[in-house]
């Protein structure tokens, strides 16, 4: 019987901090430039940025981050 092996790549990509410091910070710019007026739209903008490269918990951590700054 053949050993699985597994890739270091096949680690999520959420796994990877640079990545989503990275998918952070281009959510945040396509917000301020976007001007949204509601978190639901800050959370759709984020929803098309990340793509499903982060874990849920991520998702809304970069969408809390991300309407604090730009729905005061």
């Amino acid at each position: 019987m053949h050993r699985r092996r597994v890739e270091p790549s096949s680690a999520p990509r959420s796994a990877v901090p640079e990545r989503v410091r990275y998918l952070h910070a281009v959510a945040a710019a396509r917000v301020s430039a976007a001007k949204p007026s509601s978190e639901q739209q800050i959370a759709d903008i984020v929803r098309v940025t990340v793509d499903d490269e982060v874990d849920t918990r991520t998702f809304e951590a970069i969408v809390t981050d991300v309407s604090g700054d730009h729905l005061r």
